[in-house]
């Protein structure tokens, strides 16, 4: 480059990225990787439950005889028919009376939350959440450009009276709350505020977006009624699910129910982001659930994470100071602890890592004044032994 010549300038980001911040849960799992860690901090499935054979039978009766080329052909672009209709009559059977024709199929419900985003919010909308909650639906509605607030909660989940005064004063275009078993929670919205909810936002024009990816995995008690089936729910409510853990989390399977008014508008959207979700894991998964006993097997996955689940919070006792509390819950993957004082579980977690173990720090959850004090476990990942293991090892780094 001659001296006259004028510096280069790098190209530059777009700014709606600048205030998106990495998932810490995500490059945690990547930092405890290494073998002999004892992680609590992802929230994954157990992979020895997966049912591998059920899904090598779903994939070869798919790539075989006739149809095989058209499942690795493209697809329409609201998801394949067969397994449309066979999540529709699974969701109608658990208590959500769901046609077809109200369902998009979407990579992973993840994608299903930032089609909503794109469809439902423009750039300064208001989005109310649970506090706290799920991490990467903070993520996905910052990227879009939405200013988020808290609703205020308790052990049961969030306070129907807070959302309806957060509705009076900040006027929120839409509000997501994970009811069943929540994550970072594991706390279970009980009926009557379900229907609160659902009064509130058909009374006021909200939307709410319901996410249920774990409400089969439950252990004890009767199930709670979907958000969705209450009254006033019909035009306002979209209700997500997902084949990532009670199936396989690496199809990236989800879906999406969602007011006729909407579903055009969430269609065009997903043309424009993928055009479909993969053709042939879609038809995998139709033959699956035509061939194989789903019930069966979310029965096995409840029996195991049942023991797991009381292996951890059975420990916490032990394991924890004085004047700690936590979350027993009645299914899902995670309990919620809070330590006393004004400890910063952030800033304990690298002497966690010392001894092999690791959580992830409560205060991410947060999307107002976060409580540094928390921290999430999760309990489906490991055998029961492996828990008793990282609770004493947790235990000796707390108490360092």
């Amino acid at each position: 480059m001659s001296e006259s010549s004028p510096a280069a300038r790098p190209p530059v980001l777009a700014r709606r990225l600048a205030g998106v911040a990495s998932s810490p849960v995500r490059d945690l799992l990547a930092l405890v990787a290494r073998p002999g860690v004892i992680s609590f901090a992802g929230g994954l499935p157990a992979p020895e439950l997966f049912d591998t054979e059920g899904m090598r039978a779903a994939y070869d009766s798919v790539l075989s005889g006739p149809g095989a080329r058209r499942a690795l052909q493209y697809a329409p672009t609201d998801g394949d028919p067969d397994l449309r209709a066979l999540v529709a009559a699974r969701m109608t059977a658990r208590g959500l009376p769901t046609t077809a024709d109200q369902l998009l199929v979407t990579t992973g419900s993840q994608q299903a939350l930032t089609l909503l985003a794109a469809a439902l919010l423009d750039p300064g909308d208001t989005v109310a959440v649970e506090e706290p909650t799920y991490l990467a639906a903070l993520q996905c509605f910052s990227l879009a450009g939405a200013r988020v607030v808290p609703v205020a909660s308790d052990a049961d989940g969030l306070l129907p009276d807070a959302l309806a005064e957060v509705v009076r004063r900040e006027r929120p275009r839409l509000l997501y709350v994970v009811p069943t078993f929540a994550n970072p929670t594991g706390r279970t919205l009980p009926a009557a505020r379900r229907a609160a909810v659902a009064g509130i936002a058909a009374r006021e024009g909200l939307w709410v977006v319901e996410d249920d990816p774990y409400g089969e995995l439950r252990y004890r008690g009767e199930p709670v009624p979907a958000l969705a089936s209450h009254a006033g729910a019909e035009d306002v409510v979209l209700h997500m699910g997902s084949f990532s853990k009670i199936g396989a989390p690496g199809m990236r399977l989800g879906w999406l129910r969602a007011p006729a008014r909407v579903r055009p508008a969430l269609v065009v959207g997903k043309q424009a982001a993928d055009l479909h979700t993969s053709t042939v894991d879609q038809a995998a998964a139709a033959a699956y659930l035509a061939s194989h006993d789903l019930d069966a097997h979310v029965a096995r996955l409840c029996a195991a994470y049942r023991e797991r689940r009381d292996a951890l919070v059975g420990a916490l006792p032990a394991t924890l100071p004085e004047g700690a509390t936590w979350s027993d819950p009645d299914g899902g993957m995670f309990a919620w602890v809070r330590l006393p004082g004004e400890v910063d579980t952030a800033a304990l977690l690298p002497r966690a890592l010392e001894r092999d173990v690791a959580f992830v720090p409560g205060a991410p959850f947060f999307c107002g004044t976060p409580d540094r004090a928390t921290l999430r476990l999760s309990f489906t990942t490991h055998t029961t032994g492996e828990i008793e293991e990282g609770m004493e090892r947790l235990g000796a780094a707390l108490a360092a």
